[in-house]
């Protein structure tokens, strides 16, 4: 049997060219379609078009190669020094609330008391707690007493007032200045040399402090009661609204007398207060035996400055 006579093997695989012609294609195997492929299609002509093209390369990722990251490394030695430091500090503050702490107990025992000013609330400008500060058989006494000092100050407003008015209406402007000097200095006079004390006397008890709010809430009632009289001593009482004043300028300005007698009427009335604050406050001062204290502490002080 010859070679022609053989059989081709039937298991031997086609070599297909996925980018030949379909034309020749099909000659060669002798066969007019292809099953497919991997590679096959259908059009070759979109084959060699992907074929020929090239990919955009991606763009490259920034980066800085000359930037340089600065990690803090502390020596051993400048933990160390920084530890030193703080126990320094912590050493010196504790030293500190030591010495304060030692001042306050220093002030408490010698019985000083650290005022806060607290009064009025909206602007505090005294230390002011009746309530907190003073016994209760004595807080009467002191609203009372309080209740004066803001009487005077309203009494000298209001006198500022009345004789502004008699001023415009030809009084002439030096009675002006004088009520306005009675009123800068008669508060603050006041508070310092009497309500003060008063209070300060009522909170420790002290004899002496007493002693001098008798003698200066004495200068204040009369200041009162020269007010409400107001004689023709300096530019003819008329910087005061007091009786006598009301009386004379009623027959020619009866606006002005009619403030004037009001402010009379004030001035008596704060009279009235400061004597019953006198009076209720030198019974206690004489039933309670500080009479008698103040008695024995003047005489020591006199022999003790005699020596």
């Amino acid at each position: 049997m010859t070679m022609s006579n053989f059989e081709t093997n039937p298991f031997a695989e086609e070599e297909v060219n996925p980018f030949a012609d379909g034309s020749t294609k099909g000659k060669a195997s002798g066969q007019s379609n292809y099953g497919g492929g991997a590679f096959y299609t259908t059009n070759p002509g979109s084959v060699s078009s992907v074929t020929s093209s090239r990919l955009t390369p991606l763009p490259h990722e920034p980066h800085d190669r000359g930037v340089t990251v600065d990690i803090p490394l502390e020596l051993p030695k400048d933990l160390k020094a920084k530890e030193k430091e703080l126990q320094a500090r912590e050493a010196e503050l504790k030293r500190r609330e030591q010495e304060l702490q030692r001042k306050e107990s220093a002030i408490k025992k010698a019985g000083i008391v650290i005022e806060e000013n607290n009064w009025p609330p909206f602007f505090p400008l005294i230390h002011h707690d009746i309530g907190n500060e003073i016994p209760i058989h004595l807080q009467t006494i002191q609203y009372v007493a309080f209740t004066t000092w803001l009487g005077l100050i309203f009494c000298l407003l209001y006198n500022i007032a009345a004789v502004t008015v008699a001023w415009l209406k030809g009084e002439g402007i030096s009675i002006w200045f004088l009520s306005i000097i009675y009123l800068i200095s008669g508060v603050p006079g006041a508070y310092v040399m009497w309500y003060r004390p008063l209070y300060r006397a009522t909170r420790t008890d002290s004899a002496l402090k007493f002693g001098w709010f008798f003698l200066c809430y004495s200068f204040h009632i009369m200041f009162c009661v020269l007010a409400a009289v107001a004689p023709p001593i300096i530019f003819k009482g008329k910087s005061l609204a007091g009786i006598l004043p009301a009386i004379e300028i009623m027959t020619y300005n009866p606006v002005v007398g009619i403030l004037y007698f009001v402010g009379f009427a004030f001035f008596a009335i704060e009279t009235l207060l400061s004597i019953w604050v006198i009076q209720q406050v030198y019974m206690y001062f004489r039933g309670s035996g500080k009479a008698a204290q103040m008695k024995r502490e003047a005489a020591r002080g006199a022999m003790m400055t005699a020596l």
